[in-house]
């Protein structure tokens, strides 16, 4: 009887220790390594931070945009394989030429009732409906070039036509005659022919091999209606 009462006793000895008692006995020794890193990582500046405009002066921002657009008016002048029209695209370009081409075509007397020229805001709007038509029409037929990327290559390949457009009007400070036409002409069909070079040669390549002739046929109209109304404009009286 003594010794089950004595297991009886050691049975409840053990029941009445804590639970996880035995864990107030365990340390980490200060020879074991912990492994990893508990620091905040601190970010590197970026690209975008480096070359941020908020501290700019507006100076240094505006020089460097018009030396953004002088480098697209001579990728224009001298089309290559170049990413730039597509890379950086931008409307400033395409709406100085716009307004420059609708003033010069722009008649000389305002309350003349025949005017010699379109009104700006028709050749204004022919040219940005013109250019918005031919991107939507490309992008149907499964064009891989953005929206404001056609927009902006369409618009800088005006700038041949602009520069014709200054030359008709040196022109026909002289006269209007035989010789005036034929100079004009000539002018004009050079122009047309190398703005739609131009852009054929920057938008060709986002189009499928199947469709090019779909897409270029619209371009070719709108170049050429915008010729056509440099070569028929005479100033008025």
């Amino acid at each position: 009887l003594i010794s089950v009462w004595r297991e009886k006793m050691a049975e409840v000895d053990e029941l009445s220790k804590p639970m996880f008692a035995g864990l107030s006995d365990v340390s980490i020794s200060g020879d074991i390594p912990v492994e990893g890193e508990i620091n905040v990582p601190v970010g590197t500046p970026s690209h975008d931070d480096e070359h941020s405009t908020l501290d700019e002066p507006v100076k240094d921002t505006i020089l460097r945009d018009l030396k953004a657009v002088g480098k697209k008016f001579v990728h224009v002048m001298y089309p290559k394989k170049s990413s730039a029209l597509l890379r950086d695209w931008d409307l400033w370009g395409p709406l100085l030429l716009c307004v420059t081409l609708a003033l010069m075509l722009q008649g000389g007397s305002v309350d003349s009732k025949e005017d010699g020229g379109p009104q700006f805001a028709e050749v204004f709007v022919i040219i940005w409906f013109g250019s918005v038509i031919i991107t939507l029409n490309s992008k149907l037929l499964g064009g891989t070039i953005s929206f404001f990327q056609s927009l902006c290559v369409l618009g800088y390949c005006i700038m041949p036509l602009t520069v014709a457009m200054v030359v008709c009007r040196l022109v026909l400070l002289g006269g209007s005659g035989m010789v005036s036409f034929i100079v004009r002409l000539i002018v004009v069909t050079a122009s047309f022919s190398w703005s739609t070079f131009a852009s054929t040669a920057f938008l060709a390549d986002s189009q499928p091999s199947n469709r090019k002739a779909l897409v270029v046929y619209p371009v070719f109209l709108f170049y050429f209606v915008i010729g056509w109304m440099i070569l028929t404009f005479s100033p008025s009286a």
